[in-house]
């Protein structure tokens, strides 16, 4: 099975990448961009052919090192 993670920082937490990305697109001429958050996208190869579990783990995971809970979260797919 297929797993992809998308980490984001969570509403209210600085996003200094973000915003260095934000000042950027305007310096390059592209108005009109108030605000850009930045995160990751993490996909995985498992060796599971349950969903459930395969979900599961990969919640696991996140928990214990693929996101920081306390300043991102997360979004999981399986496939």
């Amino acid at each position: 099975m297929k797993a992809r993670v998308h980490v984001m920082l969570k509403n209210g937490v600085l996003d200094p990448q973000g915003e260095a990305v934000r000042h950027a697109l305007g310096s390059l001429g592209f108005d009109g961009v108030d605000g850009v958050r930045q995160g990751k996208v993490i996909d995985l190869d498992l060796a599971e052919t349950d969903a459930d579990k395969a979900r599961e783990t990969v919640t696991a995971m996140c928990e214990k090192l693929l996101a920081n809970t306390v300043i991102e979260s997360y979004d999981i797919e399986i496939a």
